[in-house]
């Protein structure tokens, strides 16, 4: 089995920053645009060396979705950042009316999603946000797993030609991945091989996975990892490959058990390749107020609640 090592605990919100700074020394059409909450999205920095690229919109979401679709179409490459709740459910009208029904080349950086928010609440948390985003027609949805992953993937928001929703969250989560590891969108990473069962995996809860293999293996169970930071467009060939060997699969997933992974994964195999899967997600629930390890443990987005689900899947083969 990989092994891998965290370097140090990072928030994936600050690898956004550390993208989004980067990608605007490299392209100047690069923009940043923010409801009242710069210091929570990490966008300091490109403030700081950019400020007539950075607009602060003020608690007026819609308006910023709107500002973002008009630059873009003048050419200009805008990143638009909030709260996850605040920039999805809050403006999914003008999301879909000016970003996505355009085609618009807006960036939506969504921080602070899933329960792992914490002790906010379920207010302004978010479970729902990948199934809203998904739906619409050409929306790119990115949930990368670590600090390094999320500012690759920020880089490679900014390159791409089109609307994406990146999704990224608050806590310090362990550091995994290489530091120069490009980030290829609509491409899945096997981060571990198996052969028992197939563990898809995505966002913070990538790093759960690779403890529920090791603890898998320390039982005689291979399980083969597999990342999907990006949802959509989906790695289609690389689910059936990896399912095709295994014959049994689990989804684990920060995000309700309503238009998630999970589904889409599950539609995928009933298409394809029928296996028996499992699911590891919060349900059908608002989150609640608590500290992320804490909520994550009560809503049994865990290692031990993974390996659980992989033993259930392999006996279902």
């Amino acid at each position: 089995m990989k092994q891998y090592v965290n370097t140090g605990n990072k928030d994936t919100r600050s690898g956004f920053g550390a993208g989004l700074h980067e990608s605007g020394k490299e392209d100047t059409r690069v923009m940043a645009l923010t409801a009242d909450l710069e210091g929570s999205l990490k966008m300091s920095d490109f403030a700081k060396e950019f400020p007539e690229r950075f607009i602060q919109c003020g608690i007026a979401e819609a308006n910023m979705i709107g500002v973002a679709a008009g630059l873009a179409v003048t050419g200009k490459i805008p990143f638009v950042g909030s709260f996850a709740e605040f920039v999805t459910g809050r403006v999914y009208d003008q999301i879909r009316q000016e970003v996505a029904y355009g085609r618009t080349n807006v960036k939506i950086a969504a921080s602070h999603a899933g329960i792992t928010l914490g002790e906010d609440g379920a207010t302004h948390q978010t479970m729902e946000d990948i199934a809203l985003m998904r739906a619409l027609p050409g929306m790119v949805v990115i949930n990368p797993c670590d600090y390094n992953q999320t500012k690759a993937a920020t880089i490679a928001a900014a390159k791409y030609d089109g609307p994406v929703y990146l999704r990224f969250g608050r806590p310090s989560v362990p550091n995994f991945t290489p530091a120069d590891a490009e980030f290829e969108i609509g491409k899945a990473i096997v981060m571990n091989e198996g052969t028992d069962v197939t563990v898809f995996a995505t966002g913070h809860l990538v790093w759960e996975a690779l403890q529920a293999a090791a603890l898998l293996e320390a039982e005689g169970i291979s399980a083969e990892v597999i990342d999907i930071a990006t949802i959509k467009p989906l790695d289609e060939e690389a689910v059936l490959a990896s399912v095709g060997k295994t014959g049994a699969a689990v989804c684990a997933e920060e995000h309700n058990s309503a238009g998630g992974l999970g589904e889409l994964i599950a539609g995928v195999l009933v298409m394809n390749r029928p296996a028996p899967v499992e699911f590891i997600n919060g349900g059908d629930r608002f989150g609640q107020s608590g500290t992320p390890a804490g909520l994550m443990a009560a809503y049994g987005l865990d290692a031990v609640h993974i390996a659980e689900a992989a033993k259930k899947s392999i006996a279902r083969k």
